[in-house]
């Protein structure tokens, strides 16, 4: 089984492209179990936010065709997506996850709503039936691993994100943004956070829009008594637009909302007053066409990233004691999955010798007459330490082989001592804890013990 991970992401693709293959909330399920139908695909999820589109999928074989699977069900050319893809397999696969739920990839690195994504998208691959253990066992262990670079770190202070860059951005524009009126366009996450930030630096008004009207109720509500937002019905969204001096518009339209002929009417309502357009929408809210009109000026998610510079170079300290405890976690995971490849034949060993312990009791316990129940007791006790003794080395020579990544010796070792490397039907933690127990007399050995008409036959 391989493990691909493949993407674009605010790095690699610009905004015009990204938008094409972004996934809305509302089609992730659907998009994922299509993944899923795809042939040799065994398990996979699918992260999609403003700033990527990410497929992970535990495949059958290096021939799945998971790369092409987003210019076909999207209708991209492949000679216009491919160029901008980024694949990654089995340790590079878990290295680039576990460093994007860290938000170490982001593109305002330390910024706390990725984790939360990955973790949404987790949750709709579980509904949808595309998770099974491997991918199960995965993701809990990227989110351990996040959750320790954050709390160990500072990477997490100072609570940033894409809303509040893009405040940081509206501020760097006017000066200040004490009296300005700022029209928020989606009351989703995005719109709130960027509302709080907005209350920080005084701003004079804020009105807000959403196509569900009790979303931008409620967000209405939270700001009680510090500023009040103006609800302002989605009908009548153009009319009330041309009373902002910034716009920001997060909502989860397919198509742009703004055009070059909304922009014209609101400079003439303006008196060509300037507007300014921040829009962290993907796929897009504003055409990049408004942005020809004199007095009016646009700003994409992807124009945010010179200010998301300035982040990172601040954080640059606590990025890298990030980086550093997420390849401790990286290695961590992998050492453990190689423990996990040595636990089939460790537990048939063990059985094996269980089953060859208690047939040897049964022959010849009429020999033995009449036993004492601490008599019986001390014969289990002598019979599982000298098994557990036998069983140490070559149950630490399967470990030794597992570790090292070395296959060829690892079935060498199965063939000698008879037993099989196929996984029992468990989760990988459950095979990771036979693997990695030790036998020994106090523990006992996993199997049957001593029948019990043979107990009774001492008696």
């Amino acid at each position: 089984m391989t493990l691909t991970l493949i993407g674009v992401n605010h790095k690699t693709a610009p905004i015009a492209l990204r938008e094409r293959v972004a996934i809305s909330r509302d089609e992730l399920a659907e998009t994922t179990q299509a993944l899923a139908a795809v042939p040799g695909v065994s398990e996979c999820m699918i992260v999609s936010t403003c700033n990527r589109v990410e497929m992970l999928a535990a495949v059958e074989g290096p021939n799945v065709p998971v790369s092409s699977f987003l210019a076909n069900h999207f209708g991209v050319e492949p000679e216009v997506l491919n160029p901008h893809l980024y694949e990654y397999h089995d340790k590079d696969a878990v290295s680039h996850l576990f460093r994007m739920a860290a938000s170490l990839d982001s593109m305002v690195v330390g910024e706390p709503q990725i984790l939360g994504q990955v973790k949404e998208a987790f949750a709709v691959a579980r509904a949808a039936g595309t998770v099974g253990g491997q991918l199960d066992y995965l993701l809990q262990s990227a989110f351990t691993a996040a959750k320790k670079a954050r709390s160990e770190t500072g990477i997490g202070s100072n609570s940033v994100s894409i809303a509040s860059v893009a405040v940081e951005l509206a501020r760097k524009i006017f000066g200040s943004l004490n009296g300005r009126t700022v029209f928020l366009v989606g009351a989703g996450k995005m719109s709130e956070l960027a509302a709080r930030h907005l209350v920080q630096q005084g701003v004079g008004a804020i009105m807000v829009s959403n196509r569900t009207a009790e979303r931008a109720r409620r967000m209405a509500e939270e700001f009680e008594g510090r500023i009040k937002p103006q609800l302002v019905d989605f009908n009548q969204l153009y009319e009330a637009a041309a009373n902002a001096d910034i716009v920001i518009s997060s909502t989860g339209a397919p198509h742009p909302i703004f055009r070059r002929e909304h922009g014209q009417r609101f400079l003439h309502a303006r008196k060509n007053r300037p507007m300014f357009f921040i829009d962290i929408a993907v796929p897009r809210d504003v055409d990049p066409e408004m942005n020809k009109l004199d007095g009016i000026f646009v700003y994409d998610i992807d124009d945010l990233q010179q200010v998301a510079a300035s982040h990172l170079e601040e954080r640059g300290r606590q990025a890298l004691d990030a980086e550093s405890i997420i390849a401790a976690e990286v290695e961590r995971f992998h050492e453990r999955q190689r423990t996990v490849n040595a636990a089939p034949a460790i537990v048939a060993l063990q059985r094996k010798a269980e089953e060859i312990r208690v047939s040897e009791i049964e022959r010849i316990h009429k020999r033995l007459g009449t036993l004492s129940p601490e008599q019986l007791a001390a014969v289990e006790a002598l019979t599982r330490g000298l098994v557990n003794k036998f069983l140490h080395p070559p149950m630490q020579a399967l470990k030794q082989a597992a570790r090292e990544g070395d296959s060829a010796r690892l079935d060498m070792l199965c063939e000698t001592w008879s037993v099989s490397a196929t996984p029992p039907a468990q989760s990988p933690d459950a095979q990771a804890q036979a693997a990695t127990t030790e036998p020994g007399p106090e523990k006992g050995n996993p199997g049957k013990s001593v029948p019990e008409h043979t107990m009774e036959a001492h008696r």
